[in-house]
Parts: structure tokens; C-alpha cells; sequence
């Protein structure tokens, strides 16, 4: 995962008109979670990783790869 913040995902997660609760809800991790990883602070699993991806329709390229 890229240092500093995550702001693909976090422009993804606009993009797809979800809120943290709701993204954190479709992969089963918590509000908190979500916005740790948005902000840096959180390196998730790979099967997170995979489930943020899948619900946001993006890959992994897409949202944690440089």
C-alpha cells in the first residue's frame, strides 16, 4: 500500500456513493477501519483488500498499488 493517504479509495468510495459505514458494512470490517486505511494509518489484509475492491468494482492496481 502506497504511504501517506489513500485518496483513490477514498474517491472511489464517493464515486460509488457510499459512505465508510456502508463500505465497511459490504466487506465486513468496521467504520473505523475504512477510514484508517483512507487516511495511511491501516495496512488491511490481502482478503480485505480484495473485498474493498470487489464492492467498489476496482482493482487492486486501481486502489493500493503505485
Amino acid at each position: 500500500m502506497e504511504t501517506g493517504r489513500n485518496e483513490r479509495l477514498r474517491s472511489a468510495r464517493q464515486q460509488a456513493g457510499l459512505s465508510q459505514q456502508q463500505l465497511a458494512d459490504a466487506v465486513d470490517a468496521t467504520r473505523q477501519t475504512i477510514g484508517l486505511i483512507e487516511a495511511g494509518r491501516y495496512n488491511p489484509s490481502l482478503k480485505l483488500c480484495l473485498g474493498i475492491c470487489k464492492a467498489l468494482g476496482c482493482t487492486l492496481d486501481d486502489l493500493f498499488w503505485e
